[in-house]
């Protein structure tokens, strides 16, 4: 005598859809914080990047100086020669390199503050005067 087939419930081997929805969340979390670390490292990279290029951008000033006898009015007078600047030896700078890393314009004070004969002013991450952190305006020499 043949015994039917005993079936038993048994529990597949997949996972719930409550499980899925716990790892996709938890993989969401871990991105975003990887994320906000990498976006912050980037700002940080491109304000220190603007430092240098305030540097390089007062030598070429102090180039012109040497060259011409006075300071430039603007930035732009690195590029192209002004019609009132007999020596000049340019172009000192190329048009892009009178962009900040936010592709906003880099800026001439003449004369600087506190005594300073000039200043190049980058406005930081957010373009507006003051700000902290990324946002700080940037200020060379």
């Amino acid at each position: 005598m043949k015994t039917a087939p005993s079936f038993s419930r048994r529990r597949s081997a997949g996972f719930t859809l409550l499980e899925i929805v716990i790892v996709i969340a938890l993989i969401g979390l871990i991105l975003g914080v990887v994320a906000s670390r990498i976006m912050g490292s980037q700002a940080r990279a491109e304000y220190k990047l603007t430092e240098t290029k305030l540097e390089a951008l007062a030598g070429k000033v102090d180039q012109y100086e040497a060259d011409v006898g006075a300071l430039p009015d603007s930035l732009e007078q690195l590029v192209t020669a002004p019609s009132n600047a007999p020596g000049w030896l340019g172009p000192y700078a190329k048009a892009e390199e009178l962009k900040d890393p936010w592709r906003k314009e880099i800026t001439l004070r003449v004369p600087g503050e506190n005594g300073a004969p000039y200043q190049i002013v980058s406005l930081g991450a957010d373009g507006a005067p003051g700000g902290e952190g990324v946002d700080k305006d940037i200020v060379k020499p």
